[in-house]
């Protein structure tokens, strides 16, 4: 059931955005003695304006698995991407593999491409011409509970 304080973020293609606006605190909250936040509500905060900037681009994708967990990208986590953005060298993108969607940091060394695991337990993968290989955007978030 969808309430004013209900949000819905749909997993794979993004619709329209809804509006879903939060207290946003204006004050860097301290890891020490805590302070009464309500005197520091700055503005509302609206998910959809800090994550999504090319709405009709931006899909979400869960991940499987832990090559990532290097760069803090851990199995249940939500991925937001955006196929409007050009996958450059270094950048963490979602790739079709041999028919299977991946998520790993794209690398060119050497006129070679390779798509490195970002967890010394994976081997990067070196993209060659026999394998079958697509971009299909460039991870800008993620999302993973505490």
């Amino acid at each position: 059931m969808n309430t004013p304080h209900t949000c819905i973020l749909p997993l794979g293609r993004f619709e329209p955005p809804s509006v879903c606006r939060r207290p946003l605190v204006g004050a860097r909250i301290s890891a020490g003695f805590p302070s009464p936040a309500d005197d520091f509500i700055d503005r509302k905060l609206d998910l959809n304006e800090l994550l999504i900037h090319h709405p009709s681009a931006t899909f979400f994708v869960r991940v499987e698995g832990s090559s990532m967990t290097g760069v803090g990208i851990h199995p249940g986590d939500i991925l937001v991407v955006d196929r409007s953005l050009e996958p450059s060298d270094h950048k963490i993108i979602i790739a079709i593999l041999n028919g299977e969607l991946t998520v790993k940091r794209i690398s060119r060394r050497n006129a070679k491409l390779f798509l490195l695991p970002e967890n010394p337990a994976f081997q990067p993968i070196e993209v060659t011409p026999d394998i079958q290989f697509e971009v299909w955007g460039v991870v800008t978030s993620v999302i993973h509970s505490l």
